[in-house]
């Protein structure tokens, strides 16, 4: 009974010290502070297995359809290329601006991080204090999943290529 009671106590009085600690500010916020190694690891840890529960039923169109990379590659530019790169680039203001650091999508990334479900849940739903946005709200799955199957091409191709895939046609709207 004696252990039941330390440990309560204990308990009540980290809470009270994490309490003190959160509304004392003195967690450094800003994006130019890196997280301390526990905390970074606790988000990561989070963001990844919600992002991943979260994705693990989406069913996933044929993302080679030449009319999905097409319609893709305008929005990626418009909408993605600051913060997540166009070949040739290896950074700009916003990549570097932004904590944590986006991926560079114009890079090969491993299968997990390539996962085209994880890409369209992200793309749809945004991930909280991280700069990305929830695209859902005005975008239906038809464009998220040209979005999608253009990034899957984006790691293969040459500035060059991308330019020509990523040019809107005269007259074509930024909105479907």
């Amino acid at each position: 009974m004696k252990t039941i009671k330390w440990i309560i106590l204990l308990s009540v009085a980290a809470l009270a010290v994490a309490y003190a600690y959160v509304n004392a500010g003195l967690y450094p916020i800003g994006a130019d502070v890196p997280h301390n190694k526990a905390t970074y690891w606790l988000l990561e840890t989070l963001r990844e297995r919600s992002i991943a529960r979260a994705a693990a039923e989406i069913d996933v169109p044929d993302l080679n359809d030449s009319q999905l990379l097409l319609s893709g590659g305008p929005d990626y530019n418009d909408m993605c290329a600051q913060c997540h790169l166009k070949p040739g680039r290896t950074q700009s203001d916003m990549s570097i601006g932004l904590y944590p650091s986006p991926p560079n999508l114009s890079l090969p990334l491993d299968n997990k991080t390539n996962s085209a479900r994880r890409q369209f849940w992200i793309i749809k739903h945004g991930i909280k204090a991280s700069g990305m946005p929830a695209w859902g709200p005005t975008h239906d799955d038809q464009r998220i999943w040209a979005m999608v199957a253009f990034i899957q091409k984006l790691p293969s191709l040459t500035p060059e290529q991308y330019q020509i895939l990523t040019t809107r046609g005269e007259g074509e709207s930024t909105h479907h």
